[in-house]
């Protein structure tokens, strides 16, 4: 089974119903429910997810979405390794440094992300949603 890095822009896609992106990112989530694929988001995926549904949803509901988000998705923490490593790299965004180490130290074969560009230097492969979808039908 395929294991693959979801990037927190994925994740409030789905979470906050974006019209644009939501049908892809449902769909991808759906391959996990149906036990076709393996998703892996990190914990600072869900305190930032946290932060920012926190402004558009009443909190009970973003904690119970969260919740349930939960049993969806495997949850990788980050550690000394994977912070040393994300400072001595020249990420655009930190963040998104922690988030490719996570991916790296967990096997993942893929980052699932909208913002590409992001993790130009990756040495697995980046797809948004939508690409990984049209590549497994």
């Amino acid at each position: 089974m395929k294991k693959l890095f979801v990037d927190t822009n994925i994740v409030i896609d789905l979470l906050s119903q974006r019209i644009e992106y939501y049908e892809a990112s449902q769909d991808l989530f759906t391959y996990a429910i149906d036990n076709q694929i393996k998703l892996v988001v990190s914990t600072l995926t869900f305190a930032n997810t946290h932060c920012i549904l926190k402004d558009q949803l009443k909190l009970s509901k973003v904690r119970s979405a969260l919740r349930k988000f939960k049993t969806l998705v495997e949850v990788a923490s980050f550690d000394d390794k994977v912070l040393e490593l994300a400072l001595e790299e020249e990420f655009k965004h930190f963040e998104d440094g922690i988030q490719y180490y996570i991916a790296i130290e967990n096997n993942c074969e893929a980052i699932i992300t909208r913002n590409k560009k992001d993790f130009k230097r990756s040495t697995v492969p980046v797809l948004n949603a939508t690409e990984y979808i049209r590549l497994t039908k």
